[in-house]
């Protein structure tokens, strides 16, 4: 399985465990991740136009230090599968997204017909997040959530492609004890916007793999470490349960 993600931070966020959580669970697959840091749809296009190899190529959760544009990318290997994202400051902003998502979707099925492409639903920032588009959402998580629904569902729905419904599943895991900051839990952002490692970073890579792959989460052996601290094992499987049960929801 060849997956594309044509993106930014948060699908780097996304793609960090992925290949393993993957390996772990038997499945064989390449995941590459298009990065450039809080690249917009729009950004995306124009350098569709202008064919701009401005892109990290992160290979399987690593850096590679390698530069491509998007048209070299897509034409490097028949790819199952393609996701696309808005930036997450714009990403409750509907009319930001087009037409941009509109001709990267058809760009994309241009040049690789035969793959599935999939919206990634991205998150809503942490409660007390400094991130300057916050302002959009009146500094409100809630607010930016159910904007952001919003935004991605219409432009599903425009679009007639699935969701990868990664924003659900943070939004879901903060309602936990455990990760309620609010009301001491832990935060899943490491910044207020980008993800915890390795608690937030995981529970996104366990919902790839169980969206675009089947894969089972409660059983995957899988464990990310986090550099100079030790992982909880029991917030680890608060993660799994958490996200088993939000996707079940979803379907």
């Amino acid at each position: 399985m060849k997956i594309l993600a044509i993106g930014n931070s948060f699908s780097e966020d996304a793609m960090a465990y992925f290949y393993q959580i993957a390996q772990a669970g038997g499945d064989n697959i390449k995941a590459v991740n298009l990065y450039i840091g809080g690249c917009s749809l729009e950004r995306h296009w124009n350098n569709v136009e202008g064919d701009i190899a401005d892109y990290d190529y992160q290979l399987n959760g690593s850096h590679t230090g390698r530069k491509i544009s998007i048209k070299e990318a897509l034409l490097e290997e028949e790819w199952d599968i393609v996701t696309l994202q808005q930036c997450s400051g714009q990403s409750g902003l509907p009319e930001s997204y087009y037409p941009y998502i509109e001709k990267l979707s058809e760009y994309v099925s241009s040049l690789v017909p035969h793959a599935k492409q999939w919206i990634h639903k991205t998150w809503a920032y942490e409660k007390d997040s400094n991130h300057e588009e916050y302002a959009y959402y009146d500094h409100s998580q809630d607010k930016m959530y159910e904007e952001l629904t919003r935004a991605y569902e219409l432009a599903a729905k425009k679009l007639s492609l699935p969701v990868i419904p990664c924003g659900d599943v943070i939004q879901y895991l903060r309602s936990l004890p455990a990760f309620d900051y609010g009301k001491g839990g832990l935060s899943l952002c490491r910044d207020g916007y980008h993800m915890n490692i390795p608690y937030g970073r995981y529970a996104l890579a366990l919902t790839w793999y169980k969206t675009l792959l089947h894969g089972d989460v409660l059983s995957n052996t899988f464990v990310p470490s986090a550099e100079g601290t030790e992982t909880d094992a029991e917030l680890l499987r608060t993660v799994r349960e958490g996200v088993n049960a939000c996707l079940a929801s979803v379907k």
